[in-house]
């Protein structure tokens, strides 16, 4: 990291914040000694928070209730699936974009995360 000849805060395209003197950017993340950045910040108190699986609908936050299981052929072994994760409302059209172009394999009601591996 180069030094900064009045210490002033930088912001960085990366983070909602500058680069505070000690190092610290706030709140993405911290520069460690070595130069890379870790990012997350620090564990909230009471360990970290967990999340249910969502959508994977662009901006949906609903709860995941379908697994829709795909592959691309060009890109894919035959047996080899991915999987997204929707919501009652978008899992018609999630599969619809799949299915145009021909990656669409399965849908099946998702039950918890150990039902499926995201990718």
């Amino acid at each position: 990291m180069a030094a900064r000849r009045n210490n002033s805060p930088v912001a960085l395209p990366f983070s909602d914040g500058p680069v505070e003197p000690d190092g610290t950017i706030q709140p993405d993340g911290t520069i460690q000694p070595d130069g890379t950045i870790q990012l997350g910040g620090p564990v909230p108190p009471g360990g970290p928070v967990e999340t249910s699986p969502q959508c994977s609908a662009k901006g949906c936050r609903a709860a995941a209730v379908w697994q829709l299981r795909w592959n691309n052929p060009k890109l894919h072994e035959p047996d080899r699936r991915k999987t997204w994760l929707a919501c009652d409302e978008h899992r018609v059209s999630l599969g619809n974009f799949l299915d145009l172009r021909g990656f669409l394999r399965e849908v099946t009601p998702f039950g918890t995360a150990s039902d499926a591996p995201i990718s």
